[in-house]
């Protein structure tokens, strides 16, 4: 089974936060509540939460010696060896053959051992909810069943979300920056890091300036 994976090309990004907008509403993920990270009408997070499963990044970084934002996308990496299944006691995350991994909400005891072992801090609890689960990106797994690509790839207006097979999408990829090499980084995140990821990163800017 083909391996499918997302490719954020970081310098097409417009910021317009429209695959955040679209996640939440697929998802039916309603406002930030007001916390020490979202205060009330603040609407872009800080960080990733039960509400927000896509975010997008603004970070203020020097280019060719002067300030410049430049937008990042956090969210699930989808892992190839995912360090949250490998944690999970009771098989609550799953690796799917074709690239996304699940959570299943009713296996669940609430252990936590996800969020501790993912790399890249994305397992997020309902800790204000009475009935507390996991929450995270699923690569809308169930539209990819149904023939559809994940919402934030379809909302995007720019192309900066790419959807196909992981081994096509790297091919892409390396060509883009072969044709472009001053325009980025000559490196593809998520090509080996923690093993391999799905959801693959081109930039502009070295990765350790967008945290």
């Amino acid at each position: 089974m083909a391996i499918k994976a997302l490719l954020i090309d970081l310098p097409r990004c417009t910021g317009c936060r429209g695959c955040q907008v679209a996640c939440k509403q697929w998802y039916k993920r309603g406002a930030e509540k007001t916390t020490f990270f979202a205060g009330p009408g603040y609407q872009n997070p800080a960080d990733l939460s039960p509400q927000t499963w896509c975010l997008v990044t603004y970070n203020e970084v020097i280019v060719k010696g002067r300030y410049e934002w430049v937008f990042g996308k956090r969210q699930c990496m989808h892992c190839q060896v995912p360090g949250c299944a490998s944690a999970c006691p009771v098989k609550a995350l799953e690796k799917q053959e074709n690239g996304p991994v699940m959570y299943h909400r009713e296996r669940c005891i609430g252990c936590r051992y996800c969020m501790l072992a993912c790399p890249f801090e994305v397992p997020r609890f309902e800790y204000e909810s009475w009935n507390p689960y996991i929450s995270k990106c699923t690569m809308c797994s169930g539209r990819i069943a149904a023939g559809e690509i994940p919402a934030c790839a379809r909302s995007c207006p720019t192309g900066a979300i790419t959807f196909g097979e992981r081994d096509a999408l790297i091919i892409e990829a390396e060509r883009r920056i072969a044709s472009n090499p001053g325009k980025y980084v000559h490196h593809i995140y998520g090509l080996s890091e923690a093993g391999g990821t799905c959801v693959l990163h081109l930039s502009s800017v070295p990765f350790e300036e967008l945290h």
